[in-house]
């Protein structure tokens, strides 16, 4: 005996769905954290707003994430993994899509007892980005 789908409504709060895309955006590869100045963090302590979690439903759902990430990791390949995991929880969560993701990286956090790397002369066989503008290949 099959069981009729029940037509009705969901309501799912700011809040929910600002946690939901934190815990996706923290889970990615390479992040180690939200970014925030001290008077965001201080929102953020005391509860009223979440640091580094901007979600707004005007027009569809839109997300904006302030991440910072560990010293080391490629920084795009980072924003990828974020811009899928969110978007998977969104999906799998609300059933809905989101229509806007926006993923800032504003800053890079070397890890406790980690060493920060120390740039040195290029070696001379080394590829330079205008080694590779001159070969025609396309240079972010």
């Amino acid at each position: 005996m099959a069981i009729r789908p029940t037509p009705g409504r969901s309501l799912v709060t700011r809040r929910a769905v600002t946690d939901i895309v934190r815990t996706a955006a923290v889970g990615s590869y390479g992040v180690t954290g939200f970014a925030g100045g001290p008077v965001r963090q201080l929102v953020g302590w005391l509860g009223i707003s979440q640091p580094g979690v901007t979600v707004r439903t005007d027009d569809g759902l839109e997300v904006e994430l302030d991440l910072t990430v560990a010293l080391g990791v490629p920084v795009a390949e980072v924003a990828r993994q974020v811009d899928s995991a969110v978007r998977y929880a969104i999906r799998r969560a609300l059933g809905q899509e989101v229509t806007r993701l926006l993923v800032h990286i504003d800053g890079l956090r070397v890890h406790p007892g980690g060493t920060v790397p120390v740039a040195g002369a290029a070696a001379p066989t080394a590829i330079r980005s205008r080694d590779l503008a001159d070969s025609g290949t396309d240079v972010a």
